[in-house]
């Protein structure tokens, strides 16, 4: 790929890495990222996403800005409360960097749509606030050997993630560390159990580092790890994860091979 200058002088702390160079920044320009939510993980997402300069990005979310979002989600500002996230995040995004292309997609993944919204992206980005959401992008990732690089904060912890299920049965998936959703109001929401707002950017953080990472090939993969950072003592675990051969999803005798249990209420 041959570099503009503008391109050259953009991504030159990139180039100048020997790791990345002009190959891996090439690749980046190449790449398609699908971004799920416009939130608190998804703001970091979004600006270091096109600020690294992945070709196109999308981004699905279907609410509006509101004031209780703009402790975590530094992607808005008070300016756009009212309007949809995913336009809010793409004014923002062609500030940062006008070259590459933000798709807009506002809607909320279902079982209905999730096929179509993954199928033209390399790797998804789970930065959505819910668990239906979280095993629906599971399972369509792995039925369609997408890599999922997932992540969730809550209070002052936060967890992250990288499944390749799809791509080798020597990788886990989500429901191989949760076999199924947790029963209703067993875990709170961010909005009944709170969240430090900085936690969002770290995290986010994190994650697009390992989405950098998985396009460009270089580093170590998290997929078969379980990476948890607790804000409160300033520690990080790292915890290996094995396919699990009794998983619905991925093990020996898998039960779910379609997306019909997510229209059935996430059995599993």
């Amino acid at each position: 790929m041959e570099f503009t200058d503008n391109e050259l002088h953009r991504y030159a702390r990139h180039i100048v890495l020997p790791e990345v160079g002009g190959i891996g920044q090439a690749k980046l320009m190449e790449a398609r990222v699908l971004v799920v939510g416009a939130g608190g993980l998804g703001a970091p997402l979004l600006m270091y996403l096109a600020a690294a300069g992945v070709g196109v990005i999308g981004v699905v979310d279907d609410d509006v800005v509101d004031l209780s979002n703009l402790q975590r989600q530094v992607i808005h500002g008070t300016r756009q409360i009212g309007n949809a996230k995913v336009q809010s995040a793409r004014e923002a995004v062609a500030n940062i960097n006008p070259e590459i292309q933000l798709i807009a997609h506002e809607e909320r993944v279902t079982a209905k749509n999730v096929m179509g919204l993954i199928g033209d992206y390399e790797i998804i980005a789970d930065g959505s606030d819910n668990f239906e959401t979280r095993f629906l992008l599971n399972d369509a990732c792995h039925l369609v050997g997408k890599i999922l690089v997932s992540a969730a904060i809550l209070r002052f912890e936060g967890q992250l993630a990288t499944f390749k299920s799809g791509l080798g049965r020597e990788f886990p998936c989500y429901r191989c560390l949760y076999p199924n959703p947790p029963p209703p109001g067993m875990i709170p929401s961010c909005a009944e159990g709170g969240v430090l707002g900085a936690l969002a950017g770290v995290m986010g953080s994190l994650q697009t580092t390992e989405i950098l990472k998985e396009i460009m090939g270089i580093g170590d993969s998290m997929a078969g790890s379980l990476l948890i950072y607790d804000a409160l003592s300033t520690t990080f675990r790292n915890m290996k994860l094995k396919p699990d051969p009794g998983c619905p999803l991925c093990g020996d005798a898998p039960t779910i091979k379609d997306l019909s249990v997510h229209s059935e209420g996430l059995g599993g």
